[in-house]
Formats: structure tokens, sequence, C-alpha cells
């Protein structure tokens, strides 16, 4: 008797976003228990913003108050080390997250094995340790700890300026904005011929009835802190 088919499921993310953090690592968590055939698409949120039109946190003040009490809890909830950096302002305004976006694009081209691990890496980077994830330096930091070699790591580092790389950036960003996106994490889960799009990372519960399947809550602790 055939293995049942997996279910298709994209997540659209910049490490800019904690709320796609505890989307990344809950559908990291599901995937196996789900059969998921989960398809991880870094994109750029400052692009998404734009091309949405969407003001941003910025220009709603209680907005940003919320968000810090908010991810306070939910670092309980989801067992997940969320820590708001020192400097927002720095952080994300001014250096961003680029390169970082880039380095995640390369790396799925390249050594998509290393995608999740990278990815996590980076974001216990900027929002659990307050580091740097701009340099080159900060990166390859990041891509060791995913235990990639210095070798491959230097090498990933060096395809960020690389038109293709910053071509497919650029194609996975236009292509969640096409599917409604306005900001992140955006995720796309696959229904026979149908795509349905949801944002946010508080919407597990919905996507488990669409496909059949249970939402029971955050699982498990991360392997990793």
């Amino acid at each position: 008797m055939a293995a049942p088919a997996k279910r298709t499921i994209e997540l659209f993310y910049d490490v800019a976003s904690p709320y796609s953090w505890i989307g990344f690592e809950t559908l990291c968590r599901y995937s196996d228990k789900w059969n998921l055939d989960l398809k991880l698409r870094p994109f750029f949120l400052a692009g998404i913003m734009k091309g949405s039109d969407n003001p941003g946190l910025m220009v709603t003040p209680n907005k940003i108050k919320y968000m810090m009490s908010d991810l306070n809890r939910l670092r309980k909830y989801h067992k997940i080390p969320i820590k708001f950096p020192s400097d927002p302002a720095q952080t994300f305004a001014v250096k961003g997250t680029m390169q970082a976006c880039r380095l995640l694009t390369a790396t799925s081209m390249y050594e998509k094995d290393a995608l999740e691990n990278v990815s996590r890496q980076l974001w216990l980077r900027i929002w659990s340790r307050d580091e740097d994830i701009s340099e080159p330096a900060s990166l390859i930091e990041a891509m060791r700890a995913a235990g990639l070699t210095d070798g491959t790591a230097q090498n990933l580092v060096s395809k960020i300026k690389d038109q293709e790389v910053k071509d497919k950036l650029k194609e996975r960003t236009e292509t969640a904005l096409k599917h409604g996106a306005f900001g992140s994490p955006t995720i796309l889960v696959h229904d026979s011929d149908k795509k349905h799009m949801f944002f946010g990372s508080d919407r597990f519960h919905v996507i488990a009835s669409l496909i059949g399947e249970t939402y029971e809550g955050p699982l498990t602790e991360m392997s990793e802190v």
C-alpha cells in the first residue's frame, strides 16, 4: 500500500520578523506529524511592505508596546527564546536584513538541506542574543553554528552579491505579493488545485482543520537555544 502523499505548505519569511520565527518553529515541529512537504521560502520583508503599501509598526506606537509584551508571552508559551533587540532602530532601520535574506536565498539554492538550521541560527542571533546579522563575519558565525564548514560558509557569503541570488530573492518576494502577502510570515497551504494564504503565526488551528489534522499547541521545546 502506497504511503499517503505529503501535503505541501510554503513558508515565506524574513528573519526580521519574530512572528515568522514562531511560525517557522511550529511548522518544523509539525512537519512529520502532519506529513508535510514544508518548503522554506526566504523573502525580503521590506519589499513586501512596500509592495503592499503596508506602513508597518513604526507609525503605530501602541502596536510597538503591545508587540513587546506579546513576544514575552509567546516566548513562554512556545518555548522559543525570543528577546527584543536593545536598539530596534539600529538593527532594522539602519542595518536591516537584506544581507541575511540574500544569504538564506543562496543557501536555499546551493545548500538546501542546511536552510532550516541556518535560518534558525540567524533568528537566534538577532532575536535572542541581540547579535549582528548584517556583516559577513556574523553570517559566517551563524553558518558555523548551523554545522557548515568554513569553506561552505565563505562560499555562500560570496554568493550574496551574485545577480542570480538577488533575482531569486526578488522573485520569491514578488510571488508572495501575488498571493496577497502584506507581512511575514506568509503561509501558503496547497489543497488540491487551490492555494490558501494565511498571515501570521496564530492560525495553525485553522490550517490544521483545512488539511484534516489537529493542532495540539507548541508540542516541544527547541532542540537548540
